[in-house]
Parts: structure tokens; sequence; C-alpha cells
């Protein structure tokens, strides 16, 4: 092969990467707008079904604030906080903590707490537990997530905030008592912090327009 062919070859392979390049770029700012609006949108749903749209008048995921607690809400990070509120009054909280100690690492959780302290639900929304077993956190796999709303720290007291093995009230999976065991931990956190710190959790101005409910 002589010079001049390589370099024809080197060429070409370079307009090729330039152009698979542009493509790839070109197809991403066509379709990241698409994509942000997606996430919000399931977003959105997520949160509704946890606080319906009816009990709120506010844009749900502009008033937001971001808080940190490691101890309380599992991670170093921010821990972002939706505040659901109607005609200016505290409605609801939604945190969205972290359990760290899942069977399979950190299990991320949306928990919504009432203004008076009592839960609205629990919902996961990330995890690597194991199929068939911890997996049952799901709401689409098994009622049990479902089983928190209307608990509180007083309901039940905290010696019995914990599943059944460890003294407490909350079921266990058979043959994956860690991950249930996590979540119980990581929503009786979520609950302590909202009652150190509500004042501060709906402190701060509302943005003044409702944002509509996705289909």
């Amino acid at each position: 092969m002589n010079v001049r062919h390589i370099v024809i070859t080197a060429l070409v392979l370079l307009l090729f990467a330039v152009l698979g390049t542009g493509l790839v770029a070109f197809t991403y700012d066509s379709t990241r707008g698409v994509i942000a609006a997606n996430a919000r949108a399931k977003l959105l749903r997520d949160l509704n079904t946890l606080v319906p749209s009816d009990r709120y008048d506010n844009a749900l995921l502009n008033d937001t604030l971001g808080v940190r607690d490691p101890a309380l809400l599992g991670t170093q990070e921010p821990v972002t906080v939706y505040r659901a509120r109607k005609n200016g009054q505290p409605v609801a909280a939604i945190l969205a903590p972290i359990a760290p100690d899942g069977y399979s690492g950190d299990i991320k959780l949306l928990v919504a707490i009432n203004a008076d302290g009592t839960l609205a639900g629990v919902r996961v929304t990330a995890h690597r537990e194991t199929p068939g077993l911890g997996d049952a956190i799901e709401a689409a796999r098994s009622d049990w997530i479902l089983k928190f709303a209307g608990r509180s720290l007083a309901d039940p007291d905290e010696k019995h905030w914990a599943v059944k093995k460890d003294g407490g009230v909350f079921d266990q999976f058979t043959g994956a008592t860690i991950t249930p065991r996590a979540v119980v931990k990581a929503v009786k956190k979520a609950l302590i912090y909202f009652q150190r710190h509500r004042q501060s959790v709906f402190a701060g101005a509302q943005p003044p327009t409702a944002e509509a409910a996705s289909p």
C-alpha cells in the first residue's frame, strides 16, 4: 500500500468520524428537550400518585428546596423536597431520600409527608434489589409499599418502626429481610427530618402559577 493510498484512507475515515460525531450531536440537541419534558412529566405523575393534583394549587415541580442531612436522608448530596400548597397553606412535602443499606446498594425513594406529619405515601424510584425477592418494594410487584400511607412517628411508636423480625410492625419478605428493613429505616428517618425541620421546609415564597398534571 503506497503513501497516497494510506492518506486517502485516513481522510475517508476522518470524514466518517466527523460526520458520525455531528449526527450524534445533532440528534442529542434535537431530542434533549423532549427527553427533559418527558422526564418532568413522569416525575409529576409519580408525585401526583402520592399527592393528587386536586390537593394543591402551586407549581409542584418548581416549588422545591434542596436540603442536606446525610444521617437522616441517606446521602451526602442535596435532597430535593417538593412542596405542595393550597391557597398558600402547606399541604405536604415530598422528599427524595435514599436508603443506602439495601441488599444491593442504594434504594431511591419518594416519601410524601402531609403537613400534619402523617405519611401520604411512599414509592421506590430506583433500586438494584434481587428480582423476585427484594423487588417486592415496588408498587407494581406487591402492595407492601402502600402500607406506609397514614403512618406517622406516633403510629407506630419509635420502637416499633421496624420489620417484624426486629420487633416492629412492618412485614419483611421471605428470604429478603435486608431490603424492607432498609426502606422502613429510611422512611422513619425522613419522618424525623420533617418533624425537626417542618417550618424551614415550607419557608420561602412559592411560584404563582399551578402546574397542570400530565395525562
